[in-house]
């Protein structure tokens, strides 16, 4: 068998895991089906592996376009050709198969030139910690491709509504009705439980001027939110103004869904009135129910042309509306960063998280922390 003394089990779990994250379904019982496939097949190539997957692993039409991306973000950059082993002396996430954008061909004798997308394993290790702001533009077109996988879901609460279970409190509804349809005599007990449901997920964005190197990477990781949940996430652009681009976002391609949004802010690269634009947010939005029990991200670097005390009592708001307040700064995880800008240092005591936004690994690490 090709490829001798890899950890397909691991390799497969790891893959499947990645797939989770981008927003399909592959449960454990895929990666079994998957695992039995590839072994039916009697090969580890780099075509046994992704046909295997993309038949067992994707559920429905729109599960193959996120399979493709993450199947070349996880294993390569070039397209898996008959009889491509994968590497075996690579250790997870670092298997060095190639691949393409488009699925393999069933021969390699139908004349096409395999399209190199010049993606290694280590390259992605490498880029997944660049910061945004040093990216050249190949590099950024890589890392484009990586954040639409970080679909962010949120934890789920307890939901008023109560529906059959086998387990739980009684439904004495349920019950009567049962035993009146057998003369009155109770035979079983009706039980009911509470419905999980997901938590509301609010982005607010700062696309002032001193965000700008950020702002494309923060906005592609607020349409990977949106793709993943439509009716659970909403986003809003701060500046001199509160503008909100939900609906910009719900396009299926992000090139076109950073355009309209760019298209509806107004401000964008402009000023900062953090204060100004959170008022309106919780005048027109918070307080009637899109922060209240929602976990809310607000994307800024603490620059503040206003008065920070304001900006710290409209925090402290924001705070008891919202489940859990997280405010992700770019800087944060840079060398001898400290928060000593004015209305960073005046929102850090209202704040549940604090953490940092300018790497994809920063960005994947806030996905684990608004799933908590």
């Amino acid at each position: 068998m090709t490829g001798a003394g890899l950890d397909l089990t691991g390799l497969v779990v790891g893959f499947a895991r990645t797939l989770r994250h981008a927003g399909v379904e592959a449960g454990p019982d895929r990666v079994q089906t998957m695992l039995r496939a590839v072994d039916a097949l009697g090969g580890t190539t780099a075509r046994h592996l992704y046909w295997a997957g993309r038949q067992t692993l994707c559920a429905e039409p729109d599960d193959i376009r996120i399979y493709d991306a993450a199947f070349a973000a996880y294993f390569g950059g070039q397209r898996p050709q008959r009889g491509t082993p994968l590497n075996p002396a690579a250790t997870l996430p670092s298997v060095a198969a190639p691949y393409t954008s488009g699925p393999p061909g069933d021969s390699a004798d139908d004349g096409d030139e395999p399209q190199v997308l010049g993606l290694s394993a280590s390259t992605v290790e490498i880029l997944r910690r660049r910061d945004f702001a040093l990216l050249t533009p190949t590099e950024r077109a890589e890392v484009r491709r990586l954040l639409a996988l970080l679909g962010p879901k949120t934890a789920t609460r307890r939901s008023r509504r109560r529906q059959p279970a086998a387990r739980g409190e009684i439904d004495p509804n349920r019950t009567v009705r049962a035993a009146l349809t057998r003369a009155g005599e109770p035979t079983r007990l009706a039980r009911r439980r509470r419905v999980e449901r997901p938590r509301r997920l609010v982005l607010l964005i700062d696309v002032s001027g001193s965000m700008s190197p950020y702002a494309d990477a923060l906005l592609r990781f607020a349409h990977a939110a949106v793709r993943t949940r439509p009716t659970r996430t909403e986003v809003f652009t701060l500046g001199t103004r509160l503008t909100r681009i939900t609906r910009a976002l719900r396009h299926r391609d992000a090139d076109a869904a950073l355009h309209a949004a760019s298209t509806a802010i107004p401000d964008w690269h402009g000023g900062t009135r953090l204060a100004d634009a959170l008022q309106a947010f919780l005048d027109r939005w918070g307080q009637r129910g899109t922060a209240r029990g929602a976990i809310v991200v607000m994307f800024s670097d603490g620059w503040e042309r206003g008065d920070p005390t304001a900006l710290a009592q409209r925090t402290h708001r924001l705070a008891r509306l919202a489940y859990r307040l997280i405010w992700v700064n770019p800087h944060r995880g840079k060398d001898g960063f400290a928060p000593l800008a004015g209305g960073m240092a005046a929102a850090l005591p209202h704040l549940d998280e604090f953490v940092a936004g300018h790497t994809v690994a920063a960005l994947d690490e806030l996905v684990r922390v608004i799933a908590k």
